[in-house]
């Protein structure tokens, strides 16, 4: 989880709280370097509601969102690769890794059809820092001509 300066003071449970009727938007791979950047190269895949209250107990370390629908329809095609999640306001709170693999929000499907349904099936909290992509990955885009980054 990269949390926004604005709420980074803020408990577990007041990130939730702030999350009660928000939205989460789905991405594709590029995400930028801090949740208080602006998604620029990422197109949006889906967007999930949440509901009020926006989590349910939480068991065996897996969080519960309750969402208005889940399943939702994709908007686009593509891969996730993470997820911002925003008041009801629109004020941006969290980004999350996304995707298959050791992230924090998984989904039935690997990658996304447009139209298709989407549905959310594991969300939980990894601390700053515990992001499995490399930095060097961040804010980037597969490009012709470049080599990818290695480590």
């Amino acid at each position: 989880m990269n949390v926004t300066l604005d709420f980074v003071g803020c408990s577990l449970d007041e990130l939730k709280a702030l999350l009660d009727g928000g939205t989460l938007t789905i991405y594709s791979v590029a995400r930028p370097v801090t949740a208080d950047q602006p998604v620029e190269r990422s197109g949006t895949l889906a967007t999930f509601t949440f509901a009020s209250p926006a989590f349910a107990a939480a068991s065996d370390g897996i969080e519960n969102p309750v969402f208005v629908a889940n399943p939702v329809a994709a908007s686009n095609v593509g891969t996730p690769g993470f997820a911002r999640a925003r008041k009801a306001d629109g004020t941006v709170v969290a980004d999350f890794s996304a995707g298959p693999g050791d992230r924090e929000i998984k989904f039935s499907e690997v990658s996304f059809s447009q139209g298709a349904p989407v549905k959310l099936t594991v969300f939980k909290f990894i601390t700053e820092g515990g992001w499995p992509e490399q930095p060097e990955y961040y804010d980037t885009r597969p490009r012709a001509g470049y080599a990818m980054p290695t480590s």
